[in-house]
């Protein structure tokens, strides 16, 4: 039977996961998910693409979202008291304008010196309407597009096979940095065609396939680039027709509810892969 073999937000975009047992999936996707946001001093949005040392950065969010502390090899942690109410500062997410609530001076200059650049960290705005695309739409915070990514260990055993036969090392799931990782699925890339899907209390629309980038060369260990895997194998089977390689789905959120590592993942509409 298909199940959740893990769930893993990441509550600053680009920064570490982490992965609680059970926990609530919101309209924007797994609470406290890419709630905040590493920005340079300009507003422009920080990524492992051109800041790969974000992936030592390793953020823990209260249970009830006041408190924020983060922690990196080699510094001190630092706690932030969340300000979900200050000044709004305008922000740029690929491009596109978007507002964020600054978290003062103290979490600004421990990134700024963490990620050796001027940095500021921003909130999400209770406010904040941003609509996703896809076949469902949605909402997110502040991750690349959908509200959740889902990937199963079929769709990662197959690529590490490939990946194998050409003399390298398997890859692990953080690579690719899913919310959530299904289990008890034969066939490779069934995600590609689940299209409604239920997990505990919550529903979800497939939205569209998952677009891989740079990213996906940097070790989440070190805040390293790390060759050329995964993309020089994807690119040998994964190719999408509107460019790029794909692996993995993005879904939009049907119905809110609480979901928990074990959970049935049970398909409710099956259709046509994109690739």
């Amino acid at each position: 039977m298909a199940h959740v073999v893990e769930l893993i937000h990441y509550p600053i975009k680009g920064c570490a996961g982490t992965s609680p047992g059970e926990v609530m999936v919101t309209p924007a996707g797994l609470a406290h998910d890419r709630s905040f946001m590493v920005v340079s001093e300009e507003g422009v949005f920080r990524t492992q693409r051109r800041d790969p040392r974000l992936a030592v950065i390793r953020p823990a969010v209260g249970a009830g979202g006041e408190l924020l502390v983060l922690r990196a090899p080699g510094f001190e942690a630092v706690r932030v008291d969340v300000d979900a109410s200050g000044a709004r500062r305008a922000v740029d997410l690929f491009g596109s304008p978007y507002q964020g609530i600054d978290q003062g001076n103290t979490a600004a200059a421990w990134l700024s010196d963490v990620l050796r650049a001027p940095s500021r960290l921003v909130r999400v705005p209770p406010e904040h309407d941003r609509v996703t695309d896809g076949r469902t739409p949605g909402t997110s915070g502040y991750a690349d597009s959908c509200a959740l990514h889902l990937l199963s260990r079929a769709t990662l055993d197959l690529l590490n096979g490939k990946v194998a036969e050409r003399g390298g090392s398997p890859l692990p799931m953080d690579r690719f940095r899913p919310n959530v990782v299904v289990g008890g699925w034969d066939e490779p890339h069934t995600e590609d065609r689940a299209h409604r899907i239920t997990i505990g209390d919550a529903e979800l629309g497939y939205a569209k396939l998952a677009i891989r980038c740079a990213v996906t060369l940097v070790d989440q260990d070190t805040g390293t680039k790390d060759g050329p895997e995964p993309l020089r194998t994807l690119a040998g089977y994964r190719r999408a027709g509107g460019g790029g390689v794909a692996f993995g789905a993005k879904f939009a959120v049907l119905r809110p509810g609480k979901v928990t590592v074990g959970d049935a993942v049970d398909v409710q509409v099956w259709g046509d892969s994109e690739l």
